[in-house]
């Protein structure tokens, strides 16, 4: 189990250093503020800060599920869309990421 973490640990050192323009970090931050989401509902939000297309965001989120094993997603049936949540073990990487995102380096 530590070897997981730490993998993903580093997948999302990573995946934050690489943001350049706020959104991957914005992202989350929404992730840690809400239980379940649907691509369509993390895109109204990300709207109201940044200018993507729901494309932009479910690619994001696509890559936040598959590379870096962070989100949980069901599917109730091929005709509903699929819902996500984020695992609770990853909750203070995550948040551990986004503080030292916040902290200037010296």
């Amino acid at each position: 189990m530590k070897a997981i973490r730490s993998k993903i640990k580093n997948r999302l050192k990573k995946f934050v250093e690489l943001d350049v323009s706020g959104l991957r970090t914005h992202i989350l931050s929404i992730l840690l503020n809400v239980k379940q989401f649907t691509v369509d509902d993390l895109h109204e939000k990300i709207n109201k800060q940044f200018d993507a297309s729901r494309s932009v965001v479910a690619s994001m989120v696509g890559y936040i599920h598959s590379k870096l094993g962070i989100l949980r997603s069901h599917k109730e049936s091929y005709k509903t869309p699929t819902t996500y949540s984020l695992k609770e073990e990853y909750v203070d990487l995550i948040q551990n990421a986004l503080t030292a995102r916040e902290k200037p380096s010296t």
